[in-house]
């Protein structure tokens, strides 16, 4: 059998673990360009905190503006609208939240 090559077995077969990996840093770099929105706006607003992918971000200092203007950056960073239906308290609470959201609403145009 040959050496897969860009994810492709050489029985035609697509390498599954390919598109793992590829999923994998395509999340991790969702979740990065999320935490430099939220950091951009804790510096406008002179916050200086700690965030994690996992912490609270009202617990960060975000006000409700703040999350209007975060939902804005994040249709801006990532070239799409937000379904209504997404725009919830639950997808807003963390970094690792807003992570998921993204990346379920883009899954279908990445494994293209």
């Amino acid at each position: 059998m040959q050496t897969p090559i860009f994810g492709i077995a050489g029985d035609g077969a697509v390498d599954a673990t390919d598109g793992s990996k590829k999923m994998q840093a395509f999340s991790a770099d969702v979740g990065d360009r999320v935490l430099a929105l939220v950091n951009s706006i804790l510096k406008q607003n002179a916050i200086t905190a700690k965030v994690d992918p996992d912490s609270l971000l009202v617990d960060v200092g975000l006000t409700s503006m703040d999350m209007v203007n975060l939902m804005l950056g994040v249709e801006a960073e990532f070239d799409f609208t937000i379904p209504q239906s997404e725009i919830t308290p639950e997808n807003f609470q963390s970094v690792q939240t807003l992570q998921r959201m993204i990346v379920s609403q883009l899954e279908p145009a990445t494994a293209a």
